[in-house]
């Protein structure tokens, strides 16, 4: 194998893995640092944070893949992935469970060094990565259940510092999930014509016409969770002006999607990276400002 076919091969992997698109490999990340620094007071143990970091790159990686061998055979007939790397043949499906399964293998080994409690939990996190691309045939909103899978780093944070898992841990995994279904029904508004004619459920379906609004609600229940944590834990002026920089932003989420033109739609999607940030950065300031 020459340097060039092994080139196109990585550059094909690295499509596959989603490293070339980082947006989602943050919205897994951010959820994650927010448990981390509530769950150790501003001061979480670098270990610990260094395992979560990498972990979340590896399985969102892993469920990247995971994702395009359940789908292969749908996503040649969907406009905006039928040039993935599965589609076009440039990787085989066992090259794809190979890398499934190594990446996941990775981030156990990570895990390994943490306590037994969260390396329970890791069992349920992967049982959640493997099983998610499933869901988009029988349920009629996949994204929650996304929103659960990609939240689910919020026990794992609290287990690991603590070795328990306070009611706070499930109140951020369900303003998470309010947030998945939010800004994945934006994503799910760009396909929805494809998903119609390929049978794909998808929230942006089930919700219809009031999709605009139920993305917006979704947005105020996630802030209604956060409040109530920043409630429990005694936060003060640095947390709520942050939490105000989040309702200004779904604000011009809702300017932006109400069209429903699609690129505008995609555009938004992307944007939730700074509603993510604004949350984290809010947190950062509470402990260390």
């Amino acid at each position: 194998m020459n340097k060039s076919t092994i080139a196109s091969k990585l550059n094909a992997y690295e499509r596959l893995m989603r490293l070339d698109k980082p947006v989602g490999i943050l919205l897994l990340m951010w959820p994650t640092l927010w448990a981390l620094l509530i769950a150790g007071e501003g001061k979480p143990p670098w270990v610990v944070v260094l395992v979560f970091v990498t972990g979340v790159i590896l399985m969102r990686s892993a469920g990247c893949v995971m994702n395009d061998i359940a789908d292969r055979q749908y996503d040649g007939h969907v406009e905006r992935t039928k040039h993935r790397p599965l589609v076009s043949q440039e990787v085989t499906v066992k090259e794809a469970v190979f890398l499934a399964a190594g990446l996941s293998l990775a981030a156990f080994v990570l895990v390994c060094f943490l306590n037994t409690k969260t390396i329970i939990l890791s069992f349920a996190a992967l049982f959640l990565a493997i099983t998610y691309p499933l869901t988009k045939r029988f349920l009629a909103i996949p994204q929650a259940y996304l929103g659960i899978a990609f939240g689910f780093g919020i026990p794992m944070a609290f287990a690991a510092i603590h070795n328990t898992i306070p009611q706070q841990a499930w109140l951020l995994l369900l303003a998470n999930m309010f947030w998945a279904i939010a800004y994945d029904t934006e994503y799910a508004m760009v396909d929805r014509d494809d998903d119609i004619k390929i049978g794909i459920k998808s929230s942006a379906l089930f919700f219809g016409k009031y999709d605009v609004l139920a993305v917006v609600v979704c947005y105020l229940l996630m802030l209604g969770l956060l409040t109530h944590v920043g409630r429990l834990n005694d936060f003060g002026n640095y947390y709520y002006i942050g939490l105000a920089i989040v309702l200004g932003l779904v604000m011009w989420q809702y300017h932006t999607i109400k069209k429903r033109i699609k690129t505008n739609c995609f555009n938004a999607f992307i944007a939730n990276n700074w509603i993510g940030c604004a949350v984290c950065v809010a947190l950062a300031a509470e402990y260390y400002a």
